[in-house]
C-alpha cells in the first residue's frame, strides 16, 4: 500500500525503513502534521500514518481525506482523542492504533520524573558543573513507605504500580473497572475522593476522554493532600494546567512533573530553541522550581519505537489484505 506519514522525524523514518526492507508497503514521509490545511499531500495514497499531534476531528479534514481517495488511519500511538472516529466512519475510512507499544517505557519514565524532582539530581549536575559540591536546597523524601495513587490502571499503569511496589510503596488506585489481579496484588481501588487526600504521590495514567478532561482541576488540587507530587505522562489536558499553576503558587501541590501538556501541538517535537515563545502558561510553569518539564518523550525507547513501527505496518497489512483488524478503533 502507499502510505503518507505525517509529523515525521528522523527516527521515524528510520525505524519504519528499517522494519519495511522488504517493501512491501511505498512509505512516503511529510514533516508536517496532518491538518485541514495539509490533507491535499495525501493524494493519490490509500493510508495516513499520524501521531499524536496530526488533527482529524474537523469535518473538512475528514471529507479531504476521504475525496483524496484514503482509506485508512494509522495511528503510531495509542491515543485517539486527536480523530474523529465518527466522521471517518461516516467515510467508510477505517482508524487502527498501537494499544500498547511499551508499557513499561512510559512507567519508567514517570518514575524518571518522580526521583528526578524529589532528589534534584537535574540541579545538582548542573552545581557540580560549576564546581558547586553544596548540598543546600537539595534535600528530598524517601520513597520508601510513601502512598502512591495511580488514576487508571490499564498496562501502563500496571508498570508503573510493579515499580513502586519494588520501591516500598503503598499502592492505592482509581479506575471505572478494578482489576483482580491488582488486588491480589496488593493494591487498593478506592475512589477519586478518598485517593486524592491519601496520596503523597499522584500518577496519571488515564486516557483522555470527555469525563477525564480536567479531571485535575480546582476542586481536585483542594482535595489533595498538601504538598503532594503529581506527575502526568498520560494526555496533557487531564489537567487544569491553570489551576495546576495557581495550586503551586499557594503551595498546594509540592511537585508537578509533566511529560505532556494541553497546548503541546504548537511545541512538543519541535525545536523552537531560537524562538520567542507565545505561550504564556508553559513560560510560566518553566519559572517554578519544583516544576519538571519533558517532551513527550515517555515513550521514546528503542525498543517502543520498533513495536510502534511493527505494529502500525502489521495493521497495514491486515487491512490490505482484508483481514480483521485487531486493533481497529470503533465508536
Amino acid at each position: 500500500m502507499k502510505i503518507a506519514f505525517f509529523s515525521t522525524k528522523s527516527y521515524d523514518r528510520d525505524t519504519f525503513d528499517r522494519l519495511n526492507s522488504n517493501g512491501q508497503h511505498e512509505l512516503t514521509y511529510f514533516d508536517s502534521s496532518l491538518n485541514s490545511r495539509t490533507f491535499p499531500l495525501a493524494k493519490g495514497y490509500d493510508a495516513v500514518c499520524i501521531f499524536v499531534n496530526d488533527r482529524v476531528k474537523k469535518k473538512e479534514t475528514v471529507d479531504g481525506l476521504a475525496s483524496v481517495g484514503v482509506r485508512l488511519i494509522a495511528l503510531r500511538c495509542a491515543g485517539f482523542n486527536n480523530v474523529d472516529l465518527e466522521g471517518l466512519a461516516k467515510n467508510n475510512i477505517k482508524v487502527v492504533r498501537v494499544p500498547a507499544y511499551s508499557p513499561e517505557a512510559v512507567a519508567e519514565h514517570a518514575v524518571a520524573l518522580i526521583m528526578t524532582l524529589n532528589r534534584k539530581t537535574h540541579k545538582a549536575y548542573n552545581r557540580v558543573r560549576e564546581n558547586n559540591f553544596s548540598l543546600e536546597k537539595l534535600t528530598g523524601f524517601t520513597i520508601h513507605g510513601k502512598t502512591v495513587g495511580v488514576i487508571g490502571t490499564g498496562k501502563i499503569g500496571q508498570a508503573f504500580i510493579r515499580i513502586m511496589q519494588g520501591f516500598g510503596c503503598k499502592v492505592i488506585a482509581y479506575d471505572k473497572y478494578p482489576l483482580e489481579e491488582l488486588k491480589k496484588a496488593g493494591v487498593e481501588y478506592v475512589s477519586l475522593d478518598e485517593l486524592l487526600p491519601q496520596s503523597d504521590i499522584i500518577s496519571l495514567h488515564c486516557p483522555l476522554l470527555p469525563e477525564t478532561h480536567h479531571l485535575m482541576s480546582n476542586d481536585a488540587f483542594a482535595k489533595m493532600k498538601k504538598g503532594a507530587m503529581l506527575i502526568n505522562t498520560s494526555r496533557g489536558a487531564v489537567i487544569d494546567t491553570q489551576a495546576a499553576i495557581e495550586a503551586l503558587k499557594n503551595g498546594q501541590l509540592g511537585y508537578l512533573g509533566i511529560d505532556v501538556y494541553e497546548q503541546e501541538e504548537k511545541l512538543f517535537f519541535k525545536d523552537l530553541s531560537d524562538s520567542i515563545i507565545p505561550d504564556d502558561t508553559i513560560a510560566r510553569l518553566t519559572t517554578f522550581p519544583n516544576v519538571l518539564i519533558t517532551a513527550h518523550q515517555g515513550f521514546f525507547t528503542k525498543e517502543a519505537l520498533e513495536q510502534i513501527a511493527t505494529v502500525t505496518l502489521n495493521n497495514i497489512s491486515d487491512f490490505e489484505k482484508g483481514k480483521k483488524l485487531e486493533n481497529e478503533v470503533k465508536l
